[in-house]
Protein backbone atom coordinates (compact mmCIF):
# COMPACT_ATOMS: atom_id res chain seq x y z
CA UNK A 1 0.00 0.00 0.00
CA UNK A 2 1.46 3.55 -1.40
CA UNK A 3 1.16 5.82 2.00
CA UNK A 4 4.45 8.18 0.74
CA UNK A 5 4.32 11.36 -1.53
CA UNK A 6 6.75 13.72 -2.38
CA UNK A 7 10.98 13.66 -3.45
CA UNK A 8 12.65 16.20 -1.79
CA UNK A 9 10.00 17.10 0.88
CA UNK A 10 8.36 13.51 1.11
CA UNK A 11 5.24 12.46 3.67
CA UNK A 12 3.95 9.28 4.31
CA UNK A 13 0.52 9.47 6.39
CA UNK A 14 -0.79 6.73 9.14
CA UNK A 15 -4.02 6.11 10.85
CA UNK A 16 -7.62 4.72 10.31
CA UNK A 17 -10.77 6.52 10.68
CA UNK A 18 -11.41 5.11 13.95
CA UNK A 19 -8.18 3.87 15.21
CA UNK A 20 -6.65 5.69 18.29
CA UNK A 21 -5.09 8.22 16.31
CA UNK A 22 -3.47 9.43 13.05
CA UNK A 23 -0.73 11.39 11.51
CA UNK A 24 2.24 12.10 9.17
CA UNK A 25 6.02 11.69 8.94
CA UNK A 26 7.96 14.48 6.94
CA UNK A 27 11.34 13.59 5.88
CA UNK A 28 13.32 16.29 3.72
CA UNK A 29 11.97 19.91 5.48
CA UNK A 30 15.33 21.98 5.89
CA UNK A 31 16.70 22.63 9.36
CA UNK A 32 16.53 25.67 11.22
CA UNK A 33 12.75 26.17 10.53
CA UNK A 34 10.86 27.85 13.03
CA UNK A 35 8.40 25.57 13.85
CA UNK A 36 5.23 25.13 16.12
CA UNK A 37 2.21 23.48 16.88
CA UNK A 38 0.94 26.75 16.57
CA UNK A 39 1.96 26.81 12.94
CA UNK A 40 0.11 23.77 11.74
CA UNK A 41 -2.91 24.18 14.25
CA UNK A 42 -4.86 26.81 12.13
CA UNK A 43 -5.38 24.93 9.12
CA UNK A 44 -6.52 21.23 11.31
CA UNK A 45 -9.17 23.47 12.63
CA UNK A 46 -10.50 24.31 9.31
CA UNK A 47 -10.00 20.62 8.17
CA UNK A 48 -11.92 19.23 11.54
CA UNK A 49 -15.10 17.78 11.90
CA UNK A 50 -18.09 19.29 13.78
CA UNK A 51 -17.03 23.00 13.17
CA UNK A 52 -20.36 23.85 11.33
CA UNK A 53 -23.74 22.64 11.07
CA UNK A 54 -23.53 21.42 7.28
CA UNK A 55 -20.44 19.27 7.71
CA UNK A 56 -20.50 15.97 10.29
CA UNK A 57 -21.37 16.44 13.87
CA UNK A 58 -18.33 14.13 14.76
CA UNK A 59 -16.69 16.11 17.72
CA UNK A 60 -12.88 15.76 17.46
CA UNK A 61 -10.61 18.90 18.80
CA UNK A 62 -7.80 17.50 16.56
CA UNK A 63 -4.97 18.91 18.15
CA UNK A 64 -1.56 18.34 17.18
CA UNK A 65 1.61 17.54 18.39
CA UNK A 66 4.46 17.68 17.48
CA UNK A 67 6.74 14.23 18.35
CA UNK A 68 10.36 14.65 16.48
CA UNK A 69 12.12 16.73 14.28
CA UNK A 70 11.82 19.83 16.33
CA UNK A 71 14.27 21.64 19.14
CA UNK A 72 14.28 24.68 20.94
CA UNK A 73 11.46 26.11 18.10
CA UNK A 74 13.30 25.08 14.99
CA UNK A 75 13.22 21.89 12.67
CA UNK A 76 16.64 19.98 12.81
CA UNK A 77 16.34 18.47 9.55
CA UNK A 78 15.50 14.76 11.20
CA UNK A 79 12.14 13.58 10.14
CA UNK A 80 9.04 15.22 12.03
CA UNK A 81 6.36 13.37 13.16
CA UNK A 82 3.00 14.84 13.99
CA UNK A 83 0.53 12.63 15.85
CA UNK A 84 -3.20 13.87 16.21
CA UNK A 85 -5.35 11.89 18.45
CA UNK A 86 -8.66 10.93 18.39
CA UNK A 87 -11.53 10.63 20.89
CA UNK A 88 -14.96 10.67 19.39
CA UNK A 89 -15.00 7.14 18.01
CA UNK A 90 -17.77 4.88 17.05
CA UNK A 91 -16.90 1.90 15.31
CA UNK A 92 -20.57 0.27 16.56
CA UNK A 93 -22.46 2.44 13.88
CA UNK A 94 -20.53 0.64 11.16
CA UNK A 95 -21.43 -2.68 12.05
CA UNK A 96 -23.61 -3.79 9.30
CA UNK A 97 -20.52 -2.43 6.95
CA UNK A 98 -18.42 -5.60 8.29
CA UNK A 99 -20.37 -7.28 5.49
CA UNK A 100 -21.87 -4.71 3.24
CA UNK A 101 -20.58 -2.96 0.84
CA UNK A 102 -21.54 0.30 0.71
CA UNK A 103 -21.81 2.00 -2.84
CA UNK A 104 -19.12 3.89 -4.95
CA UNK A 105 -17.02 3.75 -1.34
CA UNK A 106 -13.60 1.60 -1.31
CA UNK A 107 -15.44 -1.19 0.90
CA UNK A 108 -15.60 -3.87 -2.17
CA UNK A 109 -12.18 -3.14 -4.18
CA UNK A 110 -9.99 -2.66 -0.57
CA UNK A 111 -11.49 -6.28 -0.07
CA UNK A 112 -11.07 -7.41 -3.19
CA UNK A 113 -7.65 -6.17 -3.17
CA UNK A 114 -6.19 -7.43 0.31
CA UNK A 115 -8.65 -9.49 1.17
CA UNK A 116 -9.07 -7.99 4.34
CA UNK A 117 -10.24 -3.95 5.71
CA UNK A 118 -11.46 -2.04 8.50
CA UNK A 119 -14.84 -1.14 7.89
CA UNK A 120 -14.72 1.42 10.65
CA UNK A 121 -15.73 4.36 9.10
CA UNK A 122 -13.59 3.23 5.91
CA UNK A 123 -10.51 3.17 7.60
CA UNK A 124 -7.19 4.34 5.42
CA UNK A 125 -9.54 5.32 2.42
CA UNK A 126 -11.65 7.42 5.08
CA UNK A 127 -10.98 11.40 4.44
CA UNK A 128 -9.34 11.70 7.93
CA UNK A 129 -6.33 10.39 6.90
CA UNK A 130 -6.03 13.83 5.64
CA UNK A 131 -4.78 15.40 8.89
CA UNK A 132 -1.89 13.93 8.15
CA UNK A 133 -1.48 15.66 4.96
CA UNK A 134 -3.08 19.19 6.28
CA UNK A 135 -0.68 19.19 8.91
CA UNK A 136 2.20 18.86 6.70
CA UNK A 137 1.34 21.08 3.88
CA UNK A 138 1.30 23.49 6.58
CA UNK A 139 4.30 22.97 7.27
CA UNK A 140 5.18 23.16 3.36
CA UNK A 141 2.88 26.85 3.05
CA UNK A 142 5.76 27.99 6.05
CA UNK A 143 8.63 27.10 3.66
CA UNK A 144 6.89 28.74 0.58
CA UNK A 145 5.80 31.97 2.18
CA UNK A 146 9.18 32.25 3.81
CA UNK A 147 11.05 31.50 0.70
CA UNK A 148 8.97 33.45 -2.09
CA UNK A 149 6.19 35.08 -0.26
CA UNK A 150 4.19 32.62 -2.35
CA UNK A 151 0.44 32.60 -0.83
CA UNK A 152 -2.03 28.94 -1.64
CA UNK A 153 -6.00 29.85 -1.63
CA UNK A 154 -8.93 27.35 -2.31
CA UNK A 155 -12.52 28.44 -2.14
CA UNK A 156 -15.36 26.78 -2.96
CA UNK A 157 -17.06 27.50 -6.63
CA UNK A 158 -19.90 25.84 -6.97
CA UNK A 159 -22.20 23.12 -5.05
CA UNK A 160 -24.30 20.95 -7.04
CA UNK A 161 -25.95 22.88 -9.63
CA UNK A 162 -25.69 26.54 -7.78
CA UNK A 163 -22.30 28.12 -8.67
CA UNK A 164 -20.71 31.36 -7.69
CA UNK A 165 -19.97 34.29 -10.57
CA UNK A 166 -16.61 34.04 -11.48
CA UNK A 167 -14.23 35.28 -9.07
CA UNK A 168 -11.90 37.82 -9.83
CA UNK A 169 -8.23 38.89 -7.81
CA UNK A 170 -7.29 36.78 -5.22
CA UNK A 171 -9.80 36.09 -2.14
CA UNK A 172 -8.47 36.91 1.75
CA UNK A 173 -8.42 34.24 4.38
CA UNK A 174 -11.06 36.19 5.86
CA UNK A 175 -13.65 36.12 2.48
CA UNK A 176 -12.81 32.70 2.56
CA UNK A 177 -13.70 31.97 5.98
CA UNK A 178 -16.54 34.45 6.14
CA UNK A 179 -19.55 31.44 5.69
CA UNK A 180 -19.47 27.48 6.44
CA UNK A 181 -19.28 27.16 2.80
CA UNK A 182 -16.08 28.70 2.06
CA UNK A 183 -17.05 30.50 -0.79
CA UNK A 184 -16.38 34.14 -1.29
CA UNK A 185 -19.51 35.26 -2.78
CA UNK A 186 -21.83 35.56 -0.33
CA UNK A 187 -25.03 35.67 -2.19
CA UNK A 188 -23.74 32.02 -3.32
CA UNK A 189 -22.66 30.92 -0.32
CA UNK A 190 -26.20 31.65 1.56
CA UNK A 191 -27.68 29.20 -1.29
CA UNK A 192 -24.94 26.53 -1.34
CA UNK A 193 -25.53 26.28 2.56
CA UNK A 194 -29.10 25.81 2.30
CA UNK A 195 -28.98 23.19 -1.01
CA UNK A 196 -26.48 21.07 1.44
CA UNK A 197 -28.63 21.20 4.37
CA UNK A 198 -31.82 20.31 1.97
CA UNK A 199 -29.71 17.61 1.04
CA UNK A 200 -28.58 16.45 4.55
CA UNK A 201 -32.77 16.72 5.76
CA UNK A 202 -33.15 14.25 3.35
CA UNK A 203 -30.43 11.74 4.30
CA UNK A 204 -28.82 12.83 0.88
CA UNK A 205 -25.34 14.02 -0.33
CA UNK A 206 -24.22 16.76 -3.03
CA UNK A 207 -20.75 17.58 -4.66
CA UNK A 208 -19.13 20.29 -6.45
CA UNK A 209 -15.80 22.16 -7.48
CA UNK A 210 -12.79 23.91 -5.62
CA UNK A 211 -10.83 26.41 -7.37
CA UNK A 212 -6.97 27.34 -6.06
CA UNK A 213 -5.24 29.86 -6.90
CA UNK A 214 -1.24 30.48 -5.95
CA UNK A 215 -0.02 33.73 -6.37
CA UNK A 216 4.07 35.32 -5.96
CA UNK A 217 4.50 32.28 -8.27
CA UNK A 218 8.99 31.84 -9.14
CA UNK A 219 9.28 31.13 -12.70
CA UNK A 220 10.89 27.41 -13.38
CA UNK A 221 8.79 24.83 -10.96
CA UNK A 222 7.92 22.00 -12.41
CA UNK A 223 10.04 19.46 -14.92
CA UNK A 224 9.46 18.45 -18.34
CA UNK A 225 7.51 15.54 -19.64
CA UNK A 226 6.71 13.42 -16.78
CA UNK A 227 6.92 15.58 -13.34
CA UNK A 228 5.07 18.36 -15.38
CA UNK A 229 3.85 20.72 -12.53
CA UNK A 230 0.31 20.09 -13.91
CA UNK A 231 0.32 16.57 -14.05
CA UNK A 232 1.70 16.52 -10.28
CA UNK A 233 -1.05 18.94 -9.14
CA UNK A 234 -3.45 16.56 -10.48
CA UNK A 235 -2.21 13.45 -8.95
CA UNK A 236 -2.35 15.30 -6.15
CA UNK A 237 -5.69 16.30 -6.24
CA UNK A 238 -6.84 13.28 -7.45
CA UNK A 239 -5.20 11.72 -4.33
CA UNK A 240 -7.91 12.93 -2.48
CA UNK A 241 -10.82 11.37 -1.29
CA UNK A 242 -14.16 11.88 -3.67
CA UNK A 243 -11.94 13.89 -6.37
CA UNK A 244 -13.55 13.60 -9.62
CA UNK A 245 -12.11 15.62 -12.07
CA UNK A 246 -8.80 18.41 -12.51
CA UNK A 247 -8.70 21.42 -14.97
CA UNK A 248 -6.25 24.07 -14.90
CA UNK A 249 -5.97 27.47 -16.23
CA UNK A 250 -8.94 27.19 -19.23
CA UNK A 251 -9.69 23.87 -18.49
CA UNK A 252 -12.08 21.91 -20.60
CA UNK A 253 -13.42 25.23 -21.43
CA UNK A 254 -10.71 26.13 -23.92
CA UNK A 255 -11.58 23.80 -25.99
CA UNK A 256 -13.95 26.16 -27.04
CA UNK A 257 -11.79 28.79 -27.91
CA UNK A 258 -9.32 29.09 -31.01
CA UNK A 259 -6.02 29.48 -31.08
CA UNK A 260 -5.33 33.02 -31.51
CA UNK A 261 -7.72 33.51 -28.42
CA UNK A 262 -6.36 31.13 -26.39
CA UNK A 263 -2.77 32.21 -27.07
CA UNK A 264 -1.07 33.31 -23.72
CA UNK A 265 1.05 36.67 -25.54
CA UNK A 266 4.01 37.56 -24.06
CA UNK A 267 4.66 41.20 -22.62
CA UNK A 268 7.34 42.77 -20.87
CA UNK A 269 6.57 45.16 -17.76
CA UNK A 270 9.16 46.38 -16.58
CA UNK A 271 11.57 44.04 -18.39
CA UNK A 272 9.85 41.09 -16.45
CA UNK A 273 8.68 38.56 -18.86
CA UNK A 274 5.18 38.80 -18.27
CA UNK A 275 1.92 36.97 -20.03
CA UNK A 276 -1.54 39.17 -21.29
CA UNK A 277 -3.72 36.60 -20.29
CA UNK A 278 -3.86 33.58 -18.38
CA UNK A 279 -5.53 31.02 -19.91
CA UNK A 280 -2.33 28.32 -19.11
CA UNK A 281 -3.24 28.81 -15.60
CA UNK A 282 0.20 29.69 -14.66
CA UNK A 283 2.04 26.49 -16.18
CA UNK A 284 3.65 26.41 -19.79
CA UNK A 285 5.32 22.93 -21.16
CA UNK A 286 4.90 21.90 -17.68
CA UNK A 287 6.99 24.69 -15.95
CA UNK A 288 5.25 27.75 -14.29
CA UNK A 289 5.67 30.92 -15.98
CA UNK A 290 5.40 33.21 -12.77
CA UNK A 291 1.81 33.59 -13.75
CA UNK A 292 -0.95 32.88 -10.91
CA UNK A 293 -1.62 28.92 -10.99
CA UNK A 294 -5.48 28.53 -11.16
CA UNK A 295 -6.78 25.03 -11.22
CA UNK A 296 -9.81 23.43 -10.55
CA UNK A 297 -11.08 20.05 -8.65
CA UNK A 298 -14.13 18.19 -8.77
CA UNK A 299 -15.98 16.69 -5.83
CA UNK A 300 -18.65 13.74 -6.07
CA UNK A 301 -21.31 13.72 -3.53
CA UNK A 302 -20.60 12.07 -0.90
CA UNK A 303 -20.63 8.04 -0.79
CA UNK A 304 -22.39 7.38 2.17
CA UNK A 305 -25.76 8.85 2.36
CA UNK A 306 -28.56 7.91 5.28
CA UNK A 307 -30.80 6.26 2.47
CA UNK A 308 -31.27 2.73 2.18
CA UNK A 309 -29.40 1.49 -0.90
CA UNK A 310 -29.41 -1.88 -2.69
CA UNK A 311 -25.29 -3.58 -2.82
CA UNK A 312 -24.23 -6.94 -1.82
CA UNK A 313 -22.25 -8.44 1.05
CA UNK A 314 -18.66 -9.67 1.06
CA UNK A 315 -20.44 -13.39 0.20
CA UNK A 316 -21.92 -11.83 -3.06
CA UNK A 317 -25.52 -11.78 -2.07
CA UNK A 318 -27.54 -9.40 -2.65
CA UNK A 319 -29.05 -7.17 0.08
CA UNK A 320 -29.46 -3.65 1.68
CA UNK A 321 -28.22 -1.20 3.21
CA UNK A 322 -29.05 1.52 5.44
CA UNK A 323 -26.18 2.72 6.39
CA UNK A 324 -25.28 4.66 9.90
CA UNK A 325 -23.08 6.61 11.38
CA UNK A 326 -21.56 10.32 11.01
CA UNK A 327 -20.98 12.08 7.47
CA UNK A 328 -20.47 15.00 5.81
CA UNK A 329 -23.73 15.79 3.15
CA UNK A 330 -21.28 17.58 1.45
CA UNK A 331 -17.42 16.99 1.95
CA UNK A 332 -16.13 20.09 0.03
CA UNK A 333 -16.30 23.04 2.86
CA UNK A 334 -13.46 20.90 4.27
CA UNK A 335 -11.82 19.96 1.95
CA UNK A 336 -10.79 23.58 0.68
CA UNK A 337 -7.67 23.19 3.29
CA UNK A 338 -7.34 19.54 1.79
CA UNK A 339 -6.63 21.17 -1.61
CA UNK A 340 -4.65 23.92 -0.06
CA UNK A 341 -2.18 21.45 1.35
CA UNK A 342 -1.82 18.71 -1.45
CA UNK A 343 -0.94 21.96 -3.77
CA UNK A 344 1.67 23.35 -1.27
CA UNK A 345 3.29 19.95 -0.72
CA UNK A 346 3.94 19.95 -4.76
CA UNK A 347 5.07 23.25 -5.05
CA UNK A 348 7.40 23.05 -2.05
CA UNK A 349 8.27 19.76 -3.26
CA UNK A 350 9.31 21.10 -7.01
CA UNK A 351 10.78 24.53 -5.31
CA UNK A 352 13.29 22.36 -3.41
CA UNK A 353 14.35 20.34 -6.69
CA UNK A 354 14.52 23.58 -8.22
CA UNK A 355 16.81 25.25 -5.19
CA UNK A 356 18.70 21.92 -5.61
CA UNK A 357 19.15 22.36 -9.42
CA UNK A 358 20.66 25.33 -9.40
CA UNK A 359 23.37 25.05 -6.64
CA UNK A 360 26.51 25.70 -8.71
CA UNK A 361 29.22 23.35 -8.45
CA UNK A 362 33.30 23.54 -9.44
CA UNK A 363 34.67 20.87 -11.10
Amino acid sequence: MSNSFGQFFRITTWGESHGPAVGVVIDGCPARLPLAAEDIQPDLDRRRPGQSDITTPRKEADKVEILSGVFEGRTTGAPIALVVHSSDQRPEAYAEMREKFRPSHADFTYQAKYGHRDHRGGGRSSARETIGRVAAGAVAKKILHLANKLEVRAYVTRIHDIAAPTITGFPTLAEVEANAVRCPDAAAAAKMIERIKQARSEGNSVGGIIECRVRHMPVGLGEPVFDRLEADLAKAMLSLPATKGFEIGSGFAGTLLKGSVHNDAFVSQGGQVRTATNYSGGVQGGISNGEEIVFRTAFKPTATILQPQKTVDIHGQETELQARGRHDPCVLPRAVVMVEAMAALVLVDHWMRQAAQNQTFKF
